[in-house]
């Protein structure tokens, strides 16, 4: 049951015999989280990267004063990990934690391999989640640096508008770089217009 969803997911890119889901399913793990609960913390090497079936995380950074800093969300269908202490397999800049109870299947560094070796089709759908990953990143970085506050909102607010409704303002104007009492103004201008 909790492998439809991931198997639908993966249905969109690529067609996978049984055989080759048997093979998914004995080199993946099904895993629980419960709110509040770390994936992965900040300094350790990240084994795992997860797919959420059901759940909210957020991948963030503690800097030396202690203040968080939000890079990214993962909800239903997306991947959450430190993906470059996992390609690596050095410690963690990030913290991912759960948000909500969150369902995942992970995948390990070996049985990522394993699984690439016995499933190229696997690896052609991880390089195009990759290329999808670096978009989005880069698009990020280009709008931090182009975009007024109030449209770096506009634009989180399009392009996440569920991710909005499930997490607290003080995470979206964490993700933002604002302060909340920053990001409140903004709505109360908006809602104005």
């Amino acid at each position: 049951m909790h492998y439809s969803s991931f198997l639908n997911y993966i249905n969109k890119y690529i067609d996978l015999t049984e055989k080759e889901i048997a093979f998914l399913r004995s080199n993946t793990n099904y895993k629980k989280y419960l709110k509040g609960h770390y994936i992965v913390q900040q300094g350790a090497v990240c084994k795992h990267t997860n797919f959420i079936i059901s759940g909210c995380t957020k991948n963030f950074y503690v800097d030396q004063q202690g203040q968080e800093h939000i890079v990214t969300f993962a909800i239903e269908n997306w991947w959450s990990a430190d993906l470059s202490s996992f390609i690596t397999q050095t410690p963690s800049d990030f913290n991912v934690k759960c948000i909500e109870a969150t369902e995942v299947i992970q995948f390990t560094y070996q049985n990522q391999d394993e699984i690439f070796q016995n499933i190229p089709k696997m690896e052609t759908l991880f390089r195009k989640l990759l290329e999808k990953a670096l978009v989005s990143s880069q698009k990020r970085i280009v709008n931090n640096f182009s975009l007024s506050a109030k449209d770096q909102y506009l634009y989180f607010k399009k392009q996440f508008s569920t991710i909005e409704q499930r997490v607290p303002q003080y995470m979206v104007a964490s993700y933002l770089g604002i302060t909340k009492e920053f990001l409140s103004k903004i709505k109360t201008e908006l809602a104005k217009d």
